[in-house]
C-alpha cells in the first residue's frame, strides 16, 4: 500500500532480517527500563517464526525499511500488535499511523473483531500516541499496560424484517447501563431499530417513536433489563438533555436516545453510534413530524453503521455478531 511516499508490505519470513534490525535499533534507543525489553533479544530466527504464523507489517520508503511490527493470533477474534517500532532516526513521519491503518485493515480483512497490545506504563508519549488513537485501557500486568480497541463495522439492511434481526443481534451482546446514540434522517429506521431492541429483549411494548413526551421507560416482561427509548429531536442541547434526568435510569437500563449527537454522549463513559442511512432519495415531512413506526418506501436499502466508542466496548464481538446475520454487501471499518 502507497500513501505519503511510504510502502506498507505484508512482511514475510524473508524480511526477518530486515525487521529485527529495526526492532533492536528502536528498542535500543528507548529509555532503560527495568524490567528491560525482551524485544532485544529478537533473533532473526524468533522474528521468522512470528512472520510464518501470524504474519506483520514492514513499512519502506524509497526502499529504505523505516518501520516493522510483528502480528499476534493467539487470542480468537482478535489481532495482537507486538514489537510495534519506527526506526529512530525517522520519527515524526507517519510511520506508525500508516502502519496501523494497515493493521487496522489487516484485522478487518482476516475477520476480526477487535486489536489489543500491550504498552510499557513508563512510556507516556506512547500511551498518548494509541489513546488518540482511540485505544483504551483495559488491564495491566506491570509494567504494562493492555489497550484495546474494537473495529467498527457498516451493513446493507434491506428489510425491516432484516432491521429487526440486526437489532435482535445487538440485544445479546447488552447489559444495564450501555448506550446506544442512534442517528439519521426522519423516516430512516431509528425506531423500527428500536422496536426490534425492545422485542429481543422482552420489554414492555408497544414501542413507538416518543417525540412528544422525550422519554418512555419500557420495563421487562422476563426479569431482564428494561428499555429507556429517548428521542432528542425537539431539544436544543445537552442541558435540555439534562433536564430529562436520564442519570437516574442509565445504570439500570439500556438507553437508546434517537437525535442524539453531540448530546447524549455525556451520558456514559462508553456508548454504541448508530447511524441509519437511507440509500436513494425519498419525501421528508416538511413539518418534520416523525415517520418512524415504519420505513419509508421498504424497497429502499439502509445502511447501518455501529461505532463502539469508550472501553465497554473493548473485545466484545461486535462485528462479528453484526455480521454473521448479514448474507449481503461486505462491510467496512
Amino acid at each position: 500500500m502507497t500513501g505519503n511516499a511510504l510502502n506498507v508490505i505484508d512482511a514475510q519470513p524473508e524480511h526477518a532480517g530486515v525487521i529485527v534490525d529495526i526492532i533492536h535499533r528502536s528498542f535500543g534507543a528507548r529509555p532503560k527500563l527495568e524490567p528491560r525489553s525482551t524485544a532485544l533479544d529478537e533473533t532473526v530466527d524468533s522474528v521468522a517464526r512470528q512472520l510464518a504464523s501470524a504474519g506483520g507489517l514492514l513499512v519502506e520508503r524509497r526502499g529504505l525499511p523505516m518501520g516493522a511490527m510483528l502480528f499476534d493470533e493467539s487470542r480468537p477474534g482478535q489481532l495482537g500488535l507486538r514489537r510495534v517500532c519506527v526506526d529512530p532516526d525517522i520519527q515524526a513521519r507517519g510511520v506508525a499511523s500508516a502502519m496501523l491503518g494497515v493493521a487496522e485493515d489487516t484485522a478487518e480483512e482476516r475477520g476480526k473483531d477487535g486489536i489489543w497490545l500491550d504498552v510499557r506504563e513508563e512510556l507516556p508519549e506512547t500511551i498518548q500516541f494509541w489513546s488518540r488513537r482511540l485505544y483504551h485501557p483495559v488491564g495491566r500486568d506491570e509494567p504494562f499496560i493492555e489497550f484495546g480497541k474494537t473495529l467498527w463495522l457498516a451493513r446493507e439492511v434491506p428489510t425491516p424484517d432484516e432491521m429487526h434481526a440486526l437489532a435482535a443481534s445487538l440485544a445479546t451482546l447488552l447489559r444495564a447501563g450501555d448506550l446506544l446514540v442512534l442517528s439519521g434522517d426522519l423516516g430512516a429506521g431509528k425506531t423500527t431499530f428500536t422496536q426490534g431492541l425492545g422485542e429481543a429483549m422482552g420489554v414492555r411494548g408497544p414501542i413507538t417513536s416518543p417525540t412528544f413526551v422525550i422519554a418512555r421507560s419500557h420495563p421487562s416482561l422476563v426479569e431482564g433489563v428494561p428499555l429507556v427509548h429517548v428521542d432528542a429531536y425537539r431539544l436544543g442541547n445537552a442541558a435540555e438533555l439534562d433536564d430529562v434526568d436520564l442519570d437516574a435510569t442509565t445504570d439500570e437500563a439500556v438507553t437508546v436516545v434517537e437525535w442524539g449527537d453531540g448530546m447524549a454522549e455525556q451520558l456514559a463513559e462508553s456508548w454504541l453510534h448508530i447511524r441509519i442511512e437511507v440509500r436513494g432519495a425519498r419525501p421528508i415531512d416538511p413539518l418534520g413530524t416523525s415517520h418512524e413506526g415504519d420505513l419509508v418506501d421498504e424497497a429502499e436499502p439502509r445502511v447501518v453503521t455501529v461505532k463502539p466508542h469508550g472501553p465497554r466496548w473493548v473485545g466484545v464481538p461486535l462485528r462479528s455478531t453484526l455480521l454473521a446475520t448479514s448474507p449481503h454487501a461486505p462491510s467496512q471499518r
